[in-house]
C-alpha cells in the first residue's frame, strides 16, 4: 500500500465520467496479515520493508494471537520470504504452500480484496506516516477489526 495506490470502482451519476485522486510518488508501507475464518481472529502488521526479517516478524505477531494448546496452519502463496530456510517458525505454526497462481484458495486474498476496495483505493497520502497510519487503522486493530472476517465471500465459517 502507497502512494501510488489503485483506481477502483465509485459511485457515479450514469453518463457522467468521475475523475478519482492518483499520486505518481512511489512511497509504500507493506500490510502484513492473516485470519483465521474460524475463530474470527485477525493479526497483522504495517511495516515500511517486506522480507524475511518483517515475515519472522508476523509470523511471532500471529503466535501471539493463537490460544494456548492450539496449532495453527498457514497458507501462503510462493512468495521467496514466505517459504525461506531462514524463517523462525512459532512452534505452535505450520506453513502449508498453496500452488502458484491460485490465490482463491487463501482465504486472505478475500481481506485484501475488501481492504483495496472499501478502505485503501481512491486516496492520495501527504506523507509516509499517513500510509501507516491509514494501513495500521484499516483492519486489524486489536481491539475489533474492521473487517468483516467471518461474513466474506468464499471463507467458509
Amino acid at each position: 500500500m502507497g502512494q501510488k495506490n489503485k483506481i477502483t470502482r465509485r459511485w457515479a451519476k450514469r453518463g457522467t465520467r468521475p475523475c478519482a485522486p492518483h499520486d505518481q510518488r512511489t512511497r509504500s508501507a507493506y500490510i502484513f496479515g492473516a485470519i483465521c475464518p474460524q475463530e474470527g481472529k485477525a493479526a497483522g502488521l504495517v511495516l515500511p520493508f517486506c522480507n524475511t526479517d518483517a515475515m519472522n516478524l508476523h509470523l511471532a505477531e500471529i503466535a501471539l494471537h493463537i490460544a494456548p494448546g492450539a496449532h495453527a496452519v498457514l497458507l501462503m502463496d510462493q512468495a521467496g520470504w514466505h517459504l525461506t530456510p531462514k524463517l523462525e517458525l512459532p512452534t505452535n505454526i505450520s506453513i502449508v504452500a498453496i500452488p502458484s497462481k491460485s490465490p482463491e484458495l487463501n482465504p486472505q486474498e478475500n481481506v485484501w480484496q475488501f481492504m483495496r476496495d472499501n478502505w485503501l483505493s481512491n486516496r492520495v497520502f501527504g506523507s509516509y506516516d499517513e500510509i501507516v497510519d491509514h494501513c495500521s487503522d484499516c483492519g486489524y486493530r486489536r481491539s475489533r477489526p474492521c473487517i468483516p472476517i467471518s461474513s466474506r465471500p468464499g471463507i467458509p465459517i
